[in-house]
């Protein structure tokens, strides 16, 4: 398996460097190993350093993060069928597809806006909405603006941290992953917050997209 923390770090001041961070946050967008966020956290303390330009960590970072959501999204939409008959009624999976298919009917946007911040929420968000045959165009859409914001947020808690802690690598990124993690929380707990103010019933299933 590739070491992309060593290899990132091997390639940290060479142009080869954003055509890394283009296949890692790709490839995390579908395979929940593959350690995108330490990369680009990384490449953010370069951009403070003078090593990378961190507008174009950024740019790369979300080039490969919206590419990878389209991965899951187009293999829900062709196996659409499929899927569900391996969801059984009353099963846990069943109930997560349908919650899921509820809030992309109804708050879309959010959803897969939100749910770019939690890692294993992001691959059902985006394999949901392929199987529900969310519109294409709309998914596209919000996939832009999580990525980008995304990308933004984890390239600038690295940028930070390498511009407050610049004689201390270590530390740089322990601030930038701590931050990364902050942000993921904050999300997160707006969501609770949301869900308690605004509980959705059961049984207002919106077949919209169906």
């Amino acid at each position: 398996m590739t070491d992309w923390v060593n290899l990132t770090e091997s390639l940290i001041a060479s142009p080869a460097l954003y055509a890394v961070l283009i296949a890692v946050s790709l490839l995390d967008s579908f395979l929940p190993l593959i350690p995108s966020e330490p990369v680009v956290i990384l490449a953010g303390i370069a951009g403070a350093t003078g090593q990378a330009n961190i507008m174009l960590v950024i740019a790369a970072t979300t080039v490969g993060a919206f590419l990878g959501d389209l991965v899951p999204y187009s293999i829900g939409r062709g196996m659409g069928e499929r899927v569900l008959k391996r969801l059984p009624v009353g099963t846990k999976r069943r109930k997560t597809y349908d919650w899921l298919e509820r809030e992309l009917a109804l708050r879309g946007g959010f959803v897969l806006v939100s749910t770019r911040f939690i890692p294993v929420g992001r691959y059902l968000a985006t394999g949901t909405a392929g199987v529900v045959r969310y519109p294409l165009r709309r998914f596209m859409l919000y996939v832009a603006i999580s990525t980008l914001t995304w990308s933004a947020y984890t390239a600038l808690s690295g940028y930070l941290g390498g511009v407050f802690f610049q004689e201390n690598t270590l530390l740089s990124v322990a601030v930038g992953v701590g931050l990364a993690f902050s942000v993921t929380g904050a999300v997160e707990f707006s969501r609770y917050i949301r869900r308690r103010k605004n509980p959705v019933d059961p049984d207002d299933v919106v077949a919209e997209y169906r």
